[in-house]
């Protein structure tokens, strides 16, 4: 048997709002979808994203880099693992 909570609805701003038990072990700003069906509403948590690496952040914090001249493109000849097909 499930555990039963009581939470009252109150304003907020131009809203209204549930305020639901710390033991339900929700975390704060959690992202809910709320479903209402027949005068009764499921409540159900997000499913977090897969985080995904933004090259945009990273790029701008390294402001002092300066291009490679091209004198120093310049590879130094080695021996390759595989044959040269031409």
């Amino acid at each position: 048997m499930s555990n039963e909570y009581r939470a009252k609805v109150f304003k907020s701003g131009n809203s209204v709002a549930l305020r639901l038990p710390k033991a339900l072990g929700i975390a704060e700003g959690t992202e809910m979808i709320v479903r209402e069906e027949r005068g009764r509403f499921e409540l159900e948590p997000v499913e977090a994203p897969k985080r995904k690496f933004a090259i945009g952040k990273v790029c701008g914090s390294a402001t002092n880099l300066q291009p490679i001249a091209q004198e120093d493109r310049v590879f130094k000849d080695r021996a390759l693992d595989w044959p040269i097909s031409q």
